[in-house]
């Protein structure tokens, strides 16, 4: 797939809808938006850039061998294929084994780091070892809330991967069931009379859940008194009336489940605010402990640590020299990922700021 010609076709799709909705009668307005739209005002030109790679932290095994994690963790998280072959269990990054240290204390928190950091591990993980040590089949231990239910059919995909492949079906380690909107009679039907150890909802279901009655929704909450984990995924979206309203969202759930000890966890990839690190900590606990009714430290407030992506050379030394200018003769580029990292100039690319910018990126 070439994936420039690619993104130019989901953006002249884009384009066409987005216009379907625009009728501008004055001549001198309609050219201007043509123009802005036309240079890319709602879709940029495709950036291409080598990001720094999230650092590794403890592996999976050190933390079972810690006693951290339930050793069947080990089995749970790992690459697995439909047709059952497995490869070695996660090397986590540094952040999701935060995440894991915080739950493990019992403490709340949130995760704010990049998109496609794998911030879902980071809660999934401590949930999964939660029931793992408590025992299945014994309520609701966790509710997922989602403010979409795109993502949640998205998490459903990736813990089927985890709890159905490489156990016997219909005997997963973990139960975890939908419950939205989306579902048909029958099927909530079947989740209130035998209620799964991880809910995933929205944040309007979960309103009905604990307000409507005529459903028998009632057997949900009474499956979930002693919840021990509620989390709210993309965090940022809870704002103004809306972040109000979840706010005392969160507040009724945890009292309808009498859960005293419920730790409350948020993820996002946009809440953090200017500033030095420790100030955005600070902010964004505090923004987090009104939404919760509940503490969140600022030491709990966890970002993303990076590493470098390729090797660090020092760009004065004659023979690097050299050997990039060789490089940029040679006209190829390397097809191999190793080879790739590896590369001079794929180093000089990575240690050289942008013209107008400061190596710090300002």
């Amino acid at each position: 797939m070439d994936v420039f010609d690619f993104r130019n076709r989901v953006v002249e799709d884009y384009g066409a809808y987005v216009r379907s909705f625009i009728t501008i009668r004055d001549e001198r307005v309609h050219q201007k938006v043509k123009e802005e739209m036309e240079g890319g005002f709602l879709w940029p030109a495709p950036l291409v850039q080598l990001n720094p790679s999230f650092q590794d932290g403890d592996r999976l095994k050190n933390l079972v061998a810690e006693g951290l994690l339930h050793p069947e963790c080990l089995k749970i998280f790992r690459a697995k294929q439909e047709d059952g072959a497995s490869g070695p269990p996660f090397q986590l990054y540094q952040h999701q084994v935060e995440g894991i240290r915080a739950a493990a204390a019992g403490d709340n928190y949130v995760l704010t780091t990049g998109t496609g950091s794998g911030k879902s591990l980071a809660y999934i993980v401590p949930i999964v070892d939660h029931v793992m040590r408590r025992g299945s089949g014994r309520g609701i231990q966790a509710i997922i809330v989602y403010p979409m239910n795109a993502l949640a059919n998205s998490q459903i995909g990736e813990l089927e991967k985890f709890l159905h492949r490489g156990y016997p079906e219909g005997q997963p380690p973990v139960t975890f069931a939908r419950y939205t909107g989306q579902e048909s009679a029958e099927r909530r039907a079947e989740i209130i009379k035998d209620p799964l150890d991880i809910l995933l909802t929205n944040y309007v279901m979960l309103e009905l859940v604990l307000t409507r009655f005529g459903h028998n929704e009632e057997q949900l909450v009474s499956a979930s008194q002693g919840l021990r984990f509620l989390v709210l995924d993309e965090l940022h979206t809870y704002r103004g009336r809306q972040g109000a309203d979840v706010a005392m969202l969160v507040r009724r759930a945890r009292r309808a489940c009498r859960a005293d000890r419920l730790i409350h966890i948020g993820t996002s990839a946009t809440l953090s605010s200017g500033g030095p690190w420790p100030q955005q900590q600070a902010e964004v606990a505090r923004v987090a402990s009104g939404l919760f009714g509940a503490e969140v430290k600022p030491d709990r407030v966890i970002g993303e640590t990076l590493r470098r992506a390729t090797k660090e050379a020092d760009l004065t030394d004659p023979s690097f020299r050299v050997a990039l200018a060789d490089r940029v003769r040679s006209g190829t580029a390397p097809s191999v990922l190793q080879d790739f990292l590896a590369d001079p100039l794929s180093s000089w690319i990575e240690s050289t700021p942008p013209i107008g910018c400061s190596a710090s990126g300002a």
